[in-house]
């Protein structure tokens, strides 16, 4: 049965009644619950995101090789100065990257960012989240409250939904870093490290409540609100033994500065902390240029080139060099560089439509130029830009959408709006779990705006 039809049959059971009754429930359950990003609810649709079979399949095997390209890359950027200059780290990072965190994995947490159609033939990914990956809380929660929905009840009489937790990967990946860490054999204090007034704050909260649940004490802590002496990095009277770190690395060393309590006791072997410095590393947007740059393909097997072409768009660190042009797109009007050595600059100022600028190391959809939003003149002044600080240029991709219900002002509507597939990495080496943004913008990103949260869950008829 194809997606399209699990959905429409999905919708057709949303009479007014129905969905009035479902949307008083959700709004009442993400109340109680916290489910907000900052002060706005995390989820404006009255439908979850579903996955085929098929789809996760594909989502699992095919990011598989690419999560294994990223490991050589990593490991390729430790070892040579000159790969390493291909991921645009800053003095600083590179100051706190020389020191071994105790444990082999960068980014034991993390999130790919990719767009995946409806019947599993195309998968593109566009960003890697090594370094704070959120939503793994919100979205175990959110399926807790849309199962109990009356929507759900109707739905799971033909349909069976199987959810996709993520909150226990966390966890485990928490405590194998911990254990590797080694400096300690006692049960780990867990600080929950981020600025109190992020808009993921509530997040925090879920996080803390799950880990407590489990026998790890856990407590949520602002960086300006700690101290490291005799030796201990300490809440309070809470002596913090495992980091688990919310908070951007970039913006710590900002307020902070490389001389905070946090950065000391992590230097100084006091306290593990994951995602460690090193995440900075794969975390960068460069790394999808790393593996997509011909100049290094000698670093990947056979099946890891093949990943990389087939799902990672052609992507470039911008600078003044000549390159392999992006495969040929065959549309009426475009010039057909496929196969050719080009001129990267003059390349991006001419192909503006099928291209997007991203700054290396922001988030929240800042620093992004997608070049067919934009017009011609600021195009130009984005390039400029991009050849004096850090940018990539990345190939545009095709952007699914699919019809979601809401409810407004007590009328159902279904709108289409696009959306992405965000599934969660643990341990460097495989995905469990997803989480989908909703949007009727281009960029899709909560932070930006971009819309709604959902949860997503397997489903095919029963």
């Amino acid at each position: 049965m194809a997606l399209r039809d699990i959905i429409a049959a999905y919708h057709d059971l949303l009479t007014s009644d129905r969905a009035a009754e479902t949307q008083g429930q959700l709004d009442e359950q993400m109340r109680r619950r916290g489910l907000f990003f900052g002060e706005r609810p995390l989820c404006s649709v009255l439908r979850p995101r579903f996955l085929t079979p098929q789809q996760y399949a594909t989502l699992q095997r095919e990011t598989r090789p690419l999560l294994s390209a990223f490991q050589k890359a990593y490991r390729a950027a430790l070892a040579d100065t000159g790969i390493r200059a291909q991921f645009g780290l800053l003095p600083w990072e590179e100051e706190l990257i020389a020191q071994d965190p105790g444990f082999g994995q960068p980014s034991p947490t993390g999130r790919l960012d990719t767009f995946l159609n409806d019947d599993a033939s195309e998968l593109k990914m566009v960003e890697y989240n090594a370094e704070t990956p959120a939503a793994p809380a919100y979205n175990d929660v959110l399926t807790e409250v849309f199962l109990p929905l009356p929507i759900m009840r109707d739905f799971l009489r033909d349909y069976a939904v199987r959810p996709l937790p993520a909150r226990h990967n966390v966890l485990h990946a928490l405590l194998t870093s911990y254990e590797q860490w080694g400096r300690s054999t006692e049960t780990p204090q867990i600080a929950i490290l981020d600025w109190r007034e992020v808009p993921t704050y509530s997040e925090h909260l879920l996080f803390a409540d799950y880990f407590n649940a489990h026998g790890y004490p856990t407590i949520t802590a602002d960086p300006r609100a700690v101290e490291y002496r005799d030796g201990k990095l300490i809440a309070g009277d809470f002596h913090i033994t495992l980091i688990y770190k919310r908070v951007l690395i970039s913006e710590l060393i900002e307020r902070a500065g490389m001389d905070s309590p946090v950065v000391r006791a992590v230097r100084d072997g006091a306290v593990c902390m994951v995602n460690p410095f090193r995440c900075k590393i794969l975390h960068k947007k460069a790394s999808l240029a790393v593996l997509s740059d011909e100049r290094n393909a000698h670093l990947f097997s056979a099946d890891e080139q093949r990943a990389i072409a087939a799902h990672i768009p052609w992507t470039r660190v911008v600078t003044e060099r000549r390159t392999a042009a992006p495969p040929s797109r065959s549309e009426e009007g475009r010039t057909d560089y496929a196969g050719q050595s080009v001129d990267l600059v003059p390349f991006i100022l001419a192909q503006r439509e099928r291209l997007v600028l991203k700054a290396n190391d922001e988030y929240g959809g800042k620093g992004i130029y997608l070049g067919w939003e934009t017009p011609a003149d600021e195009w130009e002044r984005a390039v400029q830009t991009a050849l004096t600080e850090p940018f990539v240029v990345q190939e545009r991709v095709a952007i699914p959408s699919e019809p979601y219900p809401t409810l407004v002002d007590g009328t159902l509507h279904i709108f289409d709006r696009i959306l992405d597939t965000a599934p969660f990495v643990f341990g460097g080496a495989y995905v469990d779990g997803s989480l989908t943004r909703l949007s009727t913008l281009a960029l899709v990103n909560v932070t930006a705006g971009g819309g709604s949260t959902v949860p997503t869950f397997i489903v095919e008829p029963r």
